[in-house]
């Protein structure tokens, strides 16, 4: 957690300095992105709202996507477009500054799209948005959780420094 607490620390900052603020839909970070930004203090001047966007079921009563959505824009979950979508539809919904998700594989196998373990699309949305597929090759679902936390933190700072 040393490393996602050091990255949070530095968003924090930023977004407080800023008076912007943050809402996060992650998937197979489990909610790790969340707890990292909420463990600095002062995160109620910054972080609005996160969800753990696991199941379909989550993905409609959480964020309003539903499968019809999903058919008409042809998306499909661990892609880059559905990435976009999540973090602008946490951004929408919470009015927040930026939207950051994450969708993917932790492992130790894939999905059922033919993603490897360890695949990941993460998003940002804001002022300045972003989006990327982190391929780590690992099957460790624990140290993929970690590392696609560790990505998406980074990516949120990008698009802060931009």
């Amino acid at each position: 957690m040393d490393t996602l607490s050091a990255a949070a620390q530095a968003i924090a900052e930023k977004l407080k300095a800023r008076k912007e603020t943050i809402a996060v839909a992650e998937s197979s970070a489990g909610g790790l992105i969340s707890a990292a930004l909420l463990a600095v203090p002062g995160a109620s001047r910054y972080y609005l709202s996160g969800a753990v966007v696991y199941t379909m079921q989550a993905r409609s009563n959480l964020m309003g996507i539903t499968e019809e959505d999903m058919k008409a824009r042809g998306l499909r979950s661990s892609s880059e477009p559905y990435a976009e979508l999540l973090a602008a539809r946490a951004r929408e919904s919470h009015g927040a500054t930026w939207g950051l998700a994450e969708t993917g594989a932790a492992g130790p196998s894939g999905n059922r799209y033919g993603d490897a373990a360890g695949h990941t699309c993460i998003a940002v949305s804001g002022p300045a948005s972003s989006v990327l597929t982190l391929e780590t090759g690992l099957d460790d679902r624990a140290e993929n959780m970690r590392l696609f936390a560790a990505r998406a933190l980074a990516a949120l700072d990008e698009a802060l420094s931009s």
